[in-house]
C-alpha cells in the first residue's frame, strides 16, 4: 500500500513539475518576445511604455484589439466613454443617497 502512494506521489509531484517548468519556459518566450518587439518600435514607443507604464502589446490585449486599427480602437473609446457616464452617475446615486440618510437622521 504505502509503495503505491509513494508512486502516485513522485508521479503528482512530475506532473507538477513539468508543468511548472513549461509555464516558466512560456513566461520566458513572452518576456524575450515584449523585450524583442521593444527593441525594434524604437524610442518612441520605449517612451510612451514608461509614460503610460503599459506596453502595446498589454493595451491592445486589455482593449481585445488585435491590430492597430483606428476604427476599432475608436469603439474602445466610446465605450469607455459610456462606461465613464454610467461610473458617474452610480457615484452621484451614492452621494444622494448617503446625503439623504444624513438629512433624515
Amino acid at each position: 500500500m504505502a509503495k503505491y502512494l509513494a508512486q502516485i506521489i513522485i508521479v503528482g509531484a512530475q506532473v507538477v513539475g513539468r508543468a511548472f517548468a513549461r509555464a516558466v519556459r512560456q513566461e520566458f518566450a513572452a518576456s524575450r518576445a515584449a523585450a524583442d518587439a521593444r527593441g525594434r518600435s524604437g524610442r518612441q514607443s520605449a517612451a510612451a511604455t514608461s509614460i503610460s507604464g503599459m506596453s502595446l502589446q498589454e493595451a491592445q490585449q486589455i482593449l481585445n484589439v488585435t491590430r492597430l486599427n483606428s476604427t476599432d480602437i475608436q469603439q474602445v473609446v466610446r465605450a469607455k466613454e459610456r462606461l465613464d457616464e454610467e461610473v458617474q452617475i452610480e457615484e452621484m446615486d451614492r452621494v444622494r443617497k448617503e446625503q439623504t440618510k444624513q438629512s433624515d437622521t
